[in-house]
């Protein structure tokens, strides 16, 4: 089958990779995951992946703790993150690499935009780690930035929903899905795709997000196909 893009930028969030024990990280999980990245990539796409930490620390829940220190243990759970996820990929013998924003050279390869893209163009899935490198901004902003270096074609953003919604989902079962939204329509009703910086860059680079449900894993190969899927951010 024809992918309908040839690459992405996969935003995962911490908690996806630790499953149902909600903390840490449930390899199961992971190699559920990797098993429909490989899928993809046998299809002839190119992945770039972002992976929150939120299964080990956030940063905004760290109390009196200076916000500085605080972002950059962050940063660090990411990285643990990019490496299982790296490991398991190469466990079945799908070429990957873990970059990072912060220099952390014996551990990973340093971040450069003209680096990524030659790996994802030798066919590696290359893992993105660390956020930003900077404090204040989330790893949604960094997902829509490293797309944005790389020329992805769209962020798929996988969570626990279906799609974007005009009100929380389960808290409220008359909650609207919407099947196409536009970045400035996010901005403006404060839907919470991404946070506002990131849903700004996406605007600004005019990066489509695809939000879609990995509660069942095989969405990221039906949102690849162009199956209609989820709610598309244009």
């Amino acid at each position: 089958m024809e992918p309908a893009f040839k690459r992405i930028l996969l935003k995962l969030s911490g908690e996806v990779l630790a499953g149902e024990q909600k903390t840490g990280i449930d390899f199961d999980m992971v190699e559920t995951v990797c098993k429909r990245i490989k899928t993809i990539v046998g299809m002839g796409v190119q992945v770039g992946i972002v992976i929150g930490g939120g299964n080990f620390w956030r940063g905004r829940s760290s109390g009196s703790m200076d916000r500085n220190r605080a972002d950059s243990m962050g940063m660090l759970a990411t990285v643990i993150n990019c490496l299982a996820l790296c490991d398991t990929l190469e466990q079945m013998d799908v070429k990957a690499t873990v970059m990072t924003a912060v220099e952390m050279n014996k551990i990973a390869e340093f971040f450069t935009a003209r680096d990524a893209i030659k790996h994802l163009e030798a066919g590696e899935v290359v893992i993105f780690g660390a956020g930003t490198g900077s404090p204040f901004f989330s790893t949604d902003t960094g997902a829509a930035l490293r797309a944005a270096e790389i020329k992805a074609d769209v962020i798929f953003k996988a969570t626990n929903v279906d799609g974007v919604y005009d009100s929380d989902p389960r808290k409220n079962p008359d909650a609207k899905m919407y099947d196409t939204l536009s970045h400035s329509e996010v901005l403006a009703n404060d839907l919470h795709v991404m946070d506002a910086a990131a849903a700004s860059l996406c605007r600004d680079q005019d990066i489509n997000i695809l939000v879609f449900n990995l509660n069942d894993p095989d969405n990221i190969v039906r949102a690849v196909s162009g199956e209609k899927i989820g709610t598309l951010v244009k």
